[in-house]
């Protein structure tokens, strides 16, 4: 018994497409990426430390011999700014702990008694209060949107 074979089955076999090698990742590109999550963490805390100090020296504006609370809305809103900041420029969690907790650390040694024995947060400033209150709770909102959502893909 002999086959028949059609034309199609005689084809010679085509060489497989050639692939493009995969780019190995270059030294570079992660000495980059370092200077810049370095760069980014080093701007966020700054900013953070220059938050609380404003934020101090604005809790006893007043206007008209009232208080008027611009520091617990700037604190608020800076430090809601400043979390997203770290975040997005440094695309890692941690350097928004870090900005929060030099934030804090700045607010409450304020709280307590100078050397010459004067209160920068006194207990009948609201604002003062407020301003602790709206910074840790902007700070506590950051936090839990970091870690609610999942993390970020990154190239390197």
């Amino acid at each position: 018994m002999s086959s028949v074979s059609t034309p199609a089955e005689h084809r010679p076999s085509e060489p497989p497409e050639p692939q493009a090698p995969e780019p190995r990742p270059s030294r570079d590109r992660g000495v980059v990426a370092g200077l810049l999550t370095t760069a980014g963490v080093l701007l966020a805390v700054l900013m953070s430390a220059l938050s609380g100090l404003l934020e101090l020296l604005l809790i006893s504006v007043r206007v008209g011999g009232y208080l008027i609370g611009v520091s617990a809305v700037l604190a608020l809103v800076a430090n809601l700014f400043i979390g997203r900041f770290a975040h997005r420029a440094t695309r890692r969690r941690w350097p928004v702990i870090i900005a929060a907790v030099v934030w804090l650390l700045i607010v409450l040694l304020a709280a307590g008694r100078t050397t010459e024995g004067d209160y920068l947060i006194t207990s009948n400033n609201w604002v003062g209060w407020a301003m602790i209150g709206l910074g840790s709770l902007s700070w506590t909102i950051v936090g839990i949107r970091l870690v609610s959502t999942p993390p970020a893909k990154t190239l390197y």
